[in-house]
């Protein structure tokens, strides 16, 4: 597993994700960005959950403004 960024950046985050549920950070202000870690509660930001039915490669959006969420779709070139 790679070391999550922390932060939104200009570029995807390419993560071997095992099989498993993920939460995808919504509220960008977790610490393990683009990883859900509980900083949006108290607020109505919930994060992305989705489930992998098998250890796989993920290209995780890390600007959030993907169009398909949670996975990148290229919008940070356009930033």
């Amino acid at each position: 597993m790679a070391e999550p960024p922390g932060r939104p950046q200009k570029g995807p985050f390419v993560d071997l994700c095992a099989a498993g549920k993920h939460a995808w950070c919504r509220c960008t202000r977790s610490q393990t960005y683009p990883y859900c870690d509980g900083t949006h509660r108290g607020s109505e930001t919930t994060p992305l959950k989705i489930v992998l039915e098998k250890t796989c490669t993920v290209v995780w959006c890390a600007c959030g403004k993907t169009g398909n969420p949670p996975f990148c779709d290229g919008a940070h070139s356009r930033l």
